[in-house]
């Protein structure tokens, strides 16, 4: 396995598995249309333009995690960090937010979550995030703003 940055021939393997990687978020909610799922190729490679989207990949170039961040006044913001359902608890969300962090170092680091997902709000506070914001988007879902100083 290798962790390394994608290119814009990946952004359709990726899109796939974030489909496939956040449908157990999307169990969590009744109403889905505020949910993940919607982006774009586009929506995707204007991302890629704007920051840096990271892949991890099986020995057969097999994408089975990823995750990405752009910086904005002196502000790293990490986003759809994203394991296979297959590989998951392995340690390698861990690895792909060390990979990320790494890419922007002397930033604050910022991302954001639903507060429905707990096993997320966790995982993210053991890599020494915290939370500094909450935000009500619906009746059902709340995001939960979480920041870390910069390495």
């Amino acid at each position: 396995m290798k962790i390394c940055k994608a290119t814009e021939d990946d952004l359709p393997e990726i899109l796939a598995l974030q489909y496939l990687a956040f449908q157990s978020e999307v169990k969590l909610f009744k109403n889905k249309k505020d949910l993940p799922l919607k982006q774009t190729l586009d929506e995707l490679t204007d991302e890629l333009n704007k920051g840096v989207i990271l892949k991890l990949i099986l020995d057969d170039d097999t994408i089975i995690g990823s995750v990405r961040a752009y910086t904005k006044d002196g502000t790293t913001h990490i986003g759809k960090l994203m394991v296979h359902p297959d590989y998951r608890k392995r340690g390698l969300g861990t690895g792909l937010m060390e990979k990320i962090e790494n890419c922007f170092l002397n930033t604050r680091y910022e991302l954001f979550t639903a507060s429905k997902s707990v096993n997320n709000i966790e995982f993210y506070k053991k890599r020494g995030y915290e939370i500094f914001a909450k935000k009500r988007i619906n009746e059902e879902l709340v995001l939960i703003y979480m920041q870390k100083p910069a390495k």
